[in-house]
Parts: structure tokens; C-alpha cells; sequence
């Protein structure tokens, strides 16, 4: 994939979310419905991990809003969620864009731009997306449901699961913990930019192609350690590929089918699964369109077999799936919560020159307010859909604002992290 920002926190990584690229193998977990045949509070401060102190840190078109009316006497409604997607989709090059307002038990929605470039159909509501890296949330919360029952411990090397899987040209799997890769401190490097599929003529030759695992982790380790396990901060998809077979060397079972049996239907998040090999997306869908360098036009990416993803970022859903997603792991219902602690319990990320202060626990990432204080979330992008949400208070509160074109520009998330700050600014109580 081609370099880039992501929505919410962590960003520069490669098409994934949150960050980066991902890959993935074995399909699993289909959502039960037939769409296919058609085609207390939580701390307003993290907590933070004594090993981490030292890091370094088209127009509109026919947009429509909708919904039960979360912001109705705040300074926050629908009217501004809906604005601040027009001008998403008018001034950054966006075909279609969607976006949830999250206030309690009400909902609003608003939707801009169309569902194909060139079309006159609005985006649907409830289209299906590729939700990139927040996949690594759900992905994170199967390993710390698994250390809570005993099964593993986070402080296990990646030696004890894996052995002889990571090591050569400086690297070594008995030094690096599954903490580490989970927070990103374990000092792999990413494998994404070395994936073949980075630039559209190699995109379009190769975009079906099946990746496994251990193909991922060998393109990663052609380089050398970023640094010394824990020493520092650096978003690496590799981490969440090695996860996911840790997983299955535990469990037995796929990483996914874990994810869905823990997370997924638990929840019932009936529109949320790992398409695995599968290229397409069900109905209803807006295509995604990727823009593979400044100026370049934009390539329909929606269909694209997303095995390179995989634990780091292949699953598809909806945007109520995520927010019932969120509201459920913040709310308690997914980890207890000594496991939920961990998951909470940061280190500093590098600045990035913004004025915001970003920090990483696992799978998860907290990220500082204008208005004071933060919220939780994890983005996502992929070759075409991006996705940023943020939640606060549990899960109360909460917006998840997608995107269906991943454009070549430096700026390209400022006007939807910007929304997603007004929208969570506003709305907060007080």
C-alpha cells in the first residue's frame, strides 16, 4: 500500500487503519444473513505504563441527516454533523462519506457524496466497509480475554508461542513480548511498504493474490529492528499478523473464528465478519476508490482480497457495528476489568507536530481533546475505506465518521479529525 495518515490516532502507516496495512488468511466467520447471496466511567486520562516513560513521543450531493437527534440543547447536532461531512466530501476529493452521532441511546446519522464516482446514488446508510485497523482492537481484546482465563500471559515472548519464526538479521523473538506487540514497542518493522500492491499498476495485477502470515512476518524481518524491544514507539502491522497466529497456537482455532465467537456474537454484531480470500463486499456498498499518488486519478478499489491484512486490519462491518462494538468494550461487556486496565494502560507516541498528545495502550489509543480531556478509539484505513470513531465516557459518547476514497494528500484527515473533535467536544455533558 502507499504511504499514509491515518484518521484516528496512530497515524503514517500503510493502507490499514489506525495506521497501517494488514493481511490475513483463513476466511471465517460469515454473518448470519444472506447480504451475500445479493451480491462506570473510564478515566478522562489514560493510565500510563512505567516502561513507556522515556518514548519519545463532487459536491455534497444529495447528503441527507437523520436519526433520533443526540446534541438536541448541546452545542453539537445533527446539522453540524452533517455540514462537517459536505465539506469532507467537497474540499478533500471524497466521493462518498457517513457519518454517527453517539449520545447514550440515541443515534443521528448523516450520509454526503454518492455510492460510485460519477453516480447520482447517495452513499447507503448502513453500507457494509472494510474497517481496516480498528480490526486490531477486536484482535486484542480476544489475546487479553485469553489472559484473563489464564491461558497466557501478556509478558510471554513471541519465542514461547511462535518458536524460530522471528529471528535473523538482528532480530529475536525471545526478547519481545506479546505487550510489545500489541502496544507497538517491539521494535518490528512494519511489513506493508514492502507489500506488491503499493503502486496501481502493481495493484492491479496483484489485488487477488493470497497472502499467509508467515509470507508478512518474512517481508518485515528483511529489515533490521527499529529499536530495542520497549525502548520506543512505532505503529507496526506485523505485530497484529504475529497476535494472530498466537491466537491460533493457543486457541486452536483461526484468529477470527476466535474474534467472532468472543466479540462478534457476543455482541451481536450480525453485519461484522473476516471476508478472509473473498474479494467482494455485500449489498449495500459504496465503492472505494484509492488514489496511489498526488494528482493520479482515482483507482476503484473495492474489490480486493484482503489476506495481506488479515489480524491487522481485514474485517468488514457497518458503522452501528463499530459503535456497538465500542460501546461494549468500554462499557465492560468484552474484558474484565483488570484486563480492560491493561488495555488502557499507555505509553507516549512520538509528536507528529500536531497539537494533540496521542497515546497507545493495546489495540487501543487515547487522544487529547480542544475542550480538555480525550477520548478512546482506534482508526482505520485501507486501499479505499477509512475509518476514524472516538468514545468517551464508557462508550456513551462517540462518533465514527467513514470515508469511501483514500486520496494522496498530506492534510487528508485534518477536516475529519477536526469533525470528530467538534462532534465529541460538543456533546459532552457540562
Amino acid at each position: 500500500m502507499t504511504q499514509t495518515r491515518n484518521p484516528a490516532p496512530v497515524r503514517r502507516g500503510i493502507a490499514l487503519g489506525a495506521v497501517a496495512v494488514v493481511v490475513g488468511t483463513a476466511a471465517l466467520a460469515m454473518p448470519a444473513s444472506t447480504a451475500w447471496a445479493g451480491a462506570g466511567d473510564g478515566p478522562s486520562e489514560p493510565a500510563s505504563a512505567s516502561a513507556a516513560a522515556s518514548l519519545p513521543g463532487s459536491g455534497p450531493g444529495s447528503g441527507s441527516a437523520s436519526g433520533s437527534g443526540p446534541g438536541s440543547g448541546s452545542g453539537f447536532d445533527r446539522k453540524d454533523l452533517q455540514r462537517g461531512l459536505d465539506d469532507i466530501v467537497r474540499h478533500d476529493g471524497v466521493v462518498g462519506a457517513q457519518a454517527t452521532l453517539v449520545e447514550g441511546a440515541e443515534r443521528s446519522y448523516a450520509r454526503s457524496g454518492t455510492a460510485r464516482l460519477g453516480g447520482d446514488r447517495p452513499m447507503p446508510h448502513q453500507g457494509y466497509l472494510r474497517m481496516g485497523s480498528n480490526t486490531k482492537t477486536f484482535v486484542s481484546t480476544v489475546v487479553l480475554q485469553l489472559v484473563g482465563e489464564g491461558r497466557m500471559r501478556l509478558d510471554d515472548t513471541v519465542e514461547r508461542w511462535l518458536p524460530g519464526l522471528v529471528g535473523g538479521n538482528g532480530h529475536d523473538g525471545a526478547r519481545i513480548t506479546v505487550r510489545q506487540l500489541l502496544q507497538h514497542t517491539s521494535g518490528l518493522p512494519d511489513y506493508a511498504p514492502h507489500l506488491p500492491i503499493l503502486d496501481e499498476k502493481q495493484f492491479l495485477e496483484k489485488r487477488y493474490d493470497d497472502f499467509r502470515p508467515e509470507q508478512l512476518v518474512a517481508l518485515a524481518l528483511r529489515e533490521r529492528p527499529l529499536f530495542e524491544p520497549g525502548a520506543s514507539h512505532r505503529y507496526s502491522n506485523t505485530g497484529y499478523i504475529l497476535a494472530g497466529m498466537i491466537i491460533e497456537k493457543v486457541t486452536g482455532n483461526h484468529w477470527s473464528q476466535e474474534v467472532h465467537d468472543r466479540v462478534i456474537e457476543p455482541l451481536g454484531l450480525k453485519h461484522t465478519f473476516s471476508p478472509g480470500s473473498r474479494t467482494g463486499l455485500p449489498k449495500p456498498h459504496a465503492k472505494g476508490y484509492h488514489q496511489f499518488k498526488p494528482g493520479a486519478s482515482l483507482v476503484d478499489s473495492t474489490r480486493v482480497n484482503m489476506t495481506w491484512g488479515g489480524a491487522a486490519g481485514d474485517l468488514v462491518t457497518t458503522s452501528n457495528d463499530l459503535v456497538r462494538f465500542w460501546q461494549g468494550l468500554l462499557g465492560g461487556k468484552l474484558l474484565k476489568p483488570a484486563q480492560l486496565a491493561q488495555m488502557r494502560t499507555t505509553v507516549d507516541m512520538p509528536p507528529d507536530g500536531r497539537q494533540v498528545v496521542e497515546k497507545a495502550g493495546l489495540g487501543i489509543f487515547w487522544r487529547s481533546l480542544s475542550c480538555g480531556g480525550g477520548f478512546w478509539g482506534h482508526g482505520g484505513t485501507t486501499l479505499g475505506h477509512l475509518n476514524a470513531n472516538g468514545f468517551t465516557d464508557r462508550g456513551r459518547r462517540g462518533a465514527v465518521v467513514i470515508r469511501t476514497t483514500n486520496v494522496a494528500l498530506d492534510d487528508r484527515d485534518a477536516r475529519t479529525d477536526r469533525l470528530l473533535d467538534a462532534a465529541l467536544c460538543g456533546t459532552r455533558k457540562g
